[in-house]
């Protein structure tokens, strides 16, 4: 399983680097070229050929930044005559984006656009806890504690395995699915705020340093890699400090441009 990493993190920013300036851009991890995970991040990353080869996308959560690549994503396509790109999340995700965004008043409705025939998108409901098959992945949405109905994913290509988060709080059940695969090679997990910052990761339920250390010892896989997503830029470097004190020694930082195989 092959993951491209096109946007990482809780919000977009140059961050001022010693090689220069970096882009920090939202959540959107793209699986072997066809499969996104969450839509924060798209064509901004992605040449018009890359993007056409996307068929699917699994959305944890409403939040727009997880899902603001998808309106310039459905322009981008809507003189493509290929079959409509699956959106793949919860009832409640895609009963709001057809009533929030894709209105044709926010955005123009590509669920009906180019023709209701042949739209861009097609809408895939996904329940929490039953596995699904996607373009050769095994993948089995898990609900998580957010503000908003959301979901994490165990996404299985074969004999590995990989979790995503999405966006949560201190949770359990999703832990105790992937301490149960046998086949898990990677977990990525959301990191939102610096330790000093946890009333507010309480309040839009988010994780810190602290916090993520306590759901690692529920996951007890320490020779599983661990990569934190979701920082929100302006305070990574606080991040990195705190989780450096904690020790943890499985857990590495995402990057716009990485690429992972499992």
């Amino acid at each position: 399983m092959k993951i491209r990493v096109l946007g990482c993190h809780g919000s977009e920013q140059f961050r001022v680097e010693k090689t220069g300036l970096h882009q920090s851009r939202t959540c959107g991890f793209l699986i072997n070229d066809t499969v996104m995970v969450d839509a924060g991040t798209i064509g901004a990353a992605l040449t018009l050929d890359e993007q056409r080869a996307i068929r699917h996308i699994l959305l944890s959560h409403l939040h727009f930044d997880h899902i603001q690549g998808l309106p310039t994503f459905g322009d981008n396509l809507s003189e493509h005559t290929g079959p409509p790109v699956s959106l793949i999340g919860m009832a409640e995700v895609l009963e709001g984006l057809q009533t929030h965004i894709f209105n044709d008043t926010v955005y123009p409705n590509f669920l009906k656009l180019p023709t209701p025939q042949q739209p861009v998108f097609e809408c895939r409901v996904v329940e929490p806890g039953h596995q699904i098959q996607v373009a050769g992945l095994h993948i089995t949405a898990i609900r998580v504690n957010h503000l908003v109905p959301a979901v994490g994913f165990l996404i299985r290509d074969g004999s590995s395995s990989v979790l995503y988060s999405g966006d949560t709080y201190s949770t359990d059940e999703i832990w105790n699915v992937a301490a149960r695969e046998t086949t898990l090679k990677a977990a990525f997990i959301e990191t939102s705020f610096p330790n000093d910052m946890a009333d507010l990761a309480f309040a839009s339920k988010h994780l810190t340093p602290v916090l993520l250390a306590q759901e690692l010892l529920k996951l007890d896989r320490p020779n599983v890699p661990v990569y934190l997503y979701h920082m929100k830029p302006r305070q990574r470097g606080r991040i990195e400090r705190d989780v450096r004190q904690l020790r943890l020694q499985q857990v590495s930082f995402l990057d716009e441009g990485q690429e992972i195989t499992v």
